[in-house]
């Protein structure tokens, strides 16, 4: 399914076409942010019709998981060593789809990263509890690291180039309190090596004169890992990662900031313009 109209330009433009859905959105020009979130946009792209090929797997982006898909994955994932030769870090930074490709590239010294959620009061929260911000929780990364390999600097150096720390009601295309940012310490020393990072970041103006940065750092509480379906996310459904991550202005953002030493969470440069309409193709095709 394909519409001949659809529209190509820049990220925030007045109208802006959802690609999946076939449908135009008018986006909110004060803020010059879109007015659809994740959900809505997936959700209509189910309520559109398209099933068969990606039917099944939208209503599972929704939170509709079944089977093993349903069930949270075991504390961080299984790794051994946690405590002793492994350390562990978490950060929120909207879309847990889009945070863990940005950890998992650094090397061999990062052994495992957990999408879930933390932050809130609601013991085993899910998916669709948590969009529907009845938690308190957002999303987060849980990172499992080897400190011997890479250091704290270097995750909270990934963290800051895969966000915009200045916006309070989110992150890019996903609005809400479970997709604002923040940094959950578990030690002094990540405390006073975040709080530094964020001091420097603030002095040197990276993200624009008179733009605070509003990301928190907070005392780590209970994280609770997310469904099965959400981990690895890039991987396992890696057209529909890409399509999604192309729409969402996190690459365009990232790259207005950090210019060549941008770091994108998907490994690429953005999508062309030629390369999200193959996408739409591949994604939808019947």
């Amino acid at each position: 399914m394909y519409s001949s109209g659809f529209i190509t330009n820049q990220k925030y433009t007045s109208l802006r076409f959802h690609s999946l859905t076939c449908k135009a959105v008018e986006e909110d020009e004060t803020s010059n942010k879109p007015e659809f979130n994740r959900r809505e946009f997936i959700g209509n792209a189910a309520l559109a019709g398209l099933w068969g090929f990606v039917g099944y797997d939208l209503v599972q982006d929704l939170g509709f998981s079944v089977g093993d898909n349903a069930l949270p994955v075991p504390p961080y994932e299984g790794i051994e060593g946690v405590g002793s030769q492994y350390k562990v870090a978490a950060f929120a930074g909207g879309c847990f789809w889009c945070m863990e490709p940005a950890f998992d590239k650094l090397g061999p010294g990062v052994a495992g990263t957990i999408s879930g959620y933390t932050g809130g009061v609601e013991q085993s929260p899910t998916y669709r509890e948590v969009a529907a911000r009845e938690t308190g929780h957002r999303e987060a990364v849980q990172v499992v690291y080897d400190p011997k390999l890479v250091s704290y600097e270097s995750l909270l150096n990934a963290y800051w180039h895969s966000v915009d720390p200045t916006q309070e009601n989110g992150q890019f295309v996903d609005v809400g309190p479970q997709y604002t940012t923040a940094i959950y310490f578990y030690d002094e020393e990540q405390r006073k090596a975040a709080e530094k990072s964020k001091l420097k970041l603030s002095a040197d103006k990276t993200f624009g004169v008179g733009k605070p940065i509003v990301t928190e750092i907070v005392a780590a509480s209970d994280f609770w890992p997310a469904e099965k379906y959400h981990q690895n996310y890039y991987e396992t459904h890696a057209v529909r990662y890409k399509f999604y991550r192309s729409l969402s202005g996190r690459d365009e953002f990232i790259q207005s900031v950090w210019g060549p030493k941008a770091v994108y969470g998907n490994g690429e440069l953005a999508l062309t313009t030629e390369e999200e309409e193959d996408l739409i193709l591949e994604c939808c095709a019947p």
